[in-house]
């Protein structure tokens, strides 16, 4: 990143904003009134076969995996679904960055860890598995591992009682919407990421929208369901059993129009249908008529 200027955070850069857009954060400043969900079937059946084919080579890579590459390549390519709004103005993230929650074990009782992974510019699916199989194994095969960031502070708050701890949550927020929030609550905090997603397909549950909150600076939220075979029409006419899996995305509708949110969804699916895009840098132009 260059050098900051006027009005940028320690971990984002202020974006200039059409009339329309600053209206509506006038409008509608708090991002939870501002959450729009879209429900998509989106088409899984290549990328499933990638996936197998990964498998045989010895390659230890997941439709997980393939997930949260996807939505790294198609956040560099639709840059403002890295946007967010704090404080009345509009924000670009200075990375990509991809958050969700992994338990310790997997018992009911287990403990969860937020987990943040960054998508490099030159990261490709085989990178970023590595960077996902590396940080699980870590808080999993080390139960005891020393927490840090925003995972020790929440046990240190928690801990507190309610006379201390409900002013202190409020001082927090403030400096969490001027953009001053203590670095140890902002690292490995989920809510500080592009996207924050969740395979809900590993516990056999179909996709959920989950509200985006208005504390942190986190616009997008998408869920993937369990993976099913349906038959579905084909554009030759024909039917077909195909790989079908339900995805639940959360955006706030200030950062870009719902036709912006559209075509980014018809981007992933590009990708998830051309699995071998991922093998290209995270920051590649994807040539589709989708995005031209």
């Amino acid at each position: 990143m260059g050098k900051r200027k006027f009005g940028d955070r320690k971990d984002a850069r202020r974006v200039k904003m059409p009339g329309m857009n600053q209206i509506a954060i006038d409008l509608k400043p708090n991002r939870s009134v501002s959450d729009v969900y879209i429900n998509q079937k989106m088409d899984l059946t290549n990328l499933c076969k990638y996936v197998e084919q990964k498998k045989k080579e010895g390659k230890e890579i997941t439709i997980f995996h393939a997930f949260v590459t996807a939505i790294g390549k198609t956040i560099y390519n639709r840059p403002k679904l890295n946007y967010f709004v704090a404080n009345r103005h509009m924000y670009e993230h200075n990375d990509v960055v991809i958050s969700f929650v992994a338990k310790v074990s997997f018992e009911d009782k287990a403990e969860e860890m937020m987990i943040l992974i960054k998508i490099d510019p030159e990261d490709t699916l085989e990178t970023v598995s590595k960077k996902i199989k590396d940080k699980v194994a870590e808080i999993r095969e080390n139960k005891d591992v020393n927490k840090k960031g925003a995972n020790s502070a929440i046990d240190f708050l928690a801990k507190l009682p309610n006379i201390i701890r409900v002013p202190l949550i409020g001082i927090l927020k403030w400096t969490d919407r001027v953009g001053i929030l203590p670095s140890s609550l902002v690292d490995d905090n989920l809510y500080y990421s592009s996207m924050i997603v969740s395979n809900l397909g590993t516990i056999k549950c179909g996709a959920i929208h989950h509200n985006i909150t208005d504390f942190g600076a986190c616009s997008t939220l998408a869920t993937m369901g369990e993976i099913k075979d349906e038959e579905v029409l084909m554009p030759n006419g024909k039917k077909e059993i195909r790989k079908i899996c339900e995805f639940g995305i959360n955006l706030d509708e200030r950062i870009a129009d719902g036709y912006y949110f559209a075509k980014s969804v018809k981007v992933i699916q590009d990708i998830f249908d051309n699995p071998e895009l991922m093998e290209r840098r995270a920051d590649e132009k994807i040539e589709t008529s989708e995005i031209r």
